[in-house]
């Protein structure tokens, strides 16, 4: 059976982190800042966890 190969679009998005959850940005960061607050702009820098539900999708993405 030949390798898995990894998804490279899902790589760029997601990271594996040391306790084996999966991390990801926030989305709506990127554009239209103007009418966000600075407080929700600041909330939405800090990194998140893909949910429960969908960790073993994502892990199937990124084999290695």
């Amino acid at each position: 059976m030949p390798k898995m190969k990894t998804h490279r679009g899902a790589a760029k998005r997601f990271k594996r982190r040391k306790s084996g959850v999966i991390g990801r940005k926030k989305s709506t960061v990127t554009h239209n800042l103007t009418s966000k607050s600075s407080k929700r702009k600041m909330h939405l820098r800090k990194p998140a966890v893909v949910h429960k539900s969908d960790q073993d999708r994502v892990k199937r993405l990124l084999p290695n």
